[in-house]
């Protein structure tokens, strides 16, 4: 399952993929029901569009030790996200102070802790049979293509994510038929089939609930960036370029 904490009408979408990859479910809702959908499952590794936690500090201890006096800009994020940052992939930081986060981000806490108390364990964890994992669904889409996708609201942009996760095993709507059913009438009117072609959070979802598929039948094409102690995000791919620029 793949959990995106949005900022649109829902508080989160989800996606869930059987072990066949097919898409089983994409709806949005509240906190509410979503931690209801998922204690229905007994099993179920659950990956989440948000940091688990505030950066503890790491990154400013570790540029401290490498440079002396002056201030120290941007020293204020998780290690994880200075990771991907410092290859291209731009992710948003997250602050020390709770305060100072983002809406959807202090979201994502709450879902973490929730899941928590729900007794789901971080993955991974051979015991545990509910289990869950940060991710980044940009950071995907970077790594899945090899390269900085296009503009998210953009058409092609939801396009692109959307033959990026269709071409990497994700069993849904093949975004070429958007294109099929397009006539001179519908494009001189405006009347573009937009269903055939997800939302930018549902993409974001359907990502993340790929990265948790992933995890568990391609343990050879997964990896995780930055320090366990603090934060790690989950990426479906072997291993990382050096710049995605």
């Amino acid at each position: 399952m793949g959990i995106d904490p949005t900022a649109g009408k829902n508080q989160f979408t989800w996606a869930i993929l059987d072990e066949d990859c097919q898409l089983t479910e994409l709806a949005g809702g509240e906190l509410g029901e979503i931690t209801a959908l998922v204690n229905n499952y007994s099993t179920v590794l659950v990956a989440i569009n948000a940091p688990v936690q505030t950066n503890q500090g790491l990154l400013r201890t570790r540029m401290e030790k490498d440079y002396s006096g002056g201030h120290l800009r941007g020293a204020d994020m998780r290690i994880c996200e200075n990771e991907l940052r410092t290859r291209g992939i731009s992710v948003p930081p997250t602050p020390f102070r709770r305060e100072a986060c983002a809406p959807w981000i202090q979201m994502g806490f709450t879902l973490h802790r929730q899941l928590k108390e729900l007794g789901f364990q971080d993955f991974p964890d051979e015991a545990a049979k509910r289990q869950k994992m940060e991710t980044n669904p940009h950071a995907v889409f970077c790594a899945l293509v090899g390269q900085i996708p296009l503009s998210k609201p953009s058409l092609e942009g939801r396009l692109q994510r959307q033959s990026i996760l269709l071409g990497n095993g994700a069993c849904i709507n093949d975004p070429m038929d958007f294109f099929e059913e397009i006539t001179l009438h519908k494009l001189m009117h405006g009347l573009l089939p937009l269903e055939y072609i997800h939302a930018p959070e549902e993409l974001d979802a359907i990502a993340a609930a790929l990265t948790a598929w992933t995890a568990v039948n391609r343990q050879d094409e997964f990896t995780f960036v930055g320090d366990e102690g603090e934060g790690q995000i989950a990426l479906p791919t072997k291993s990382l370029l050096d710049n995605y620029h």
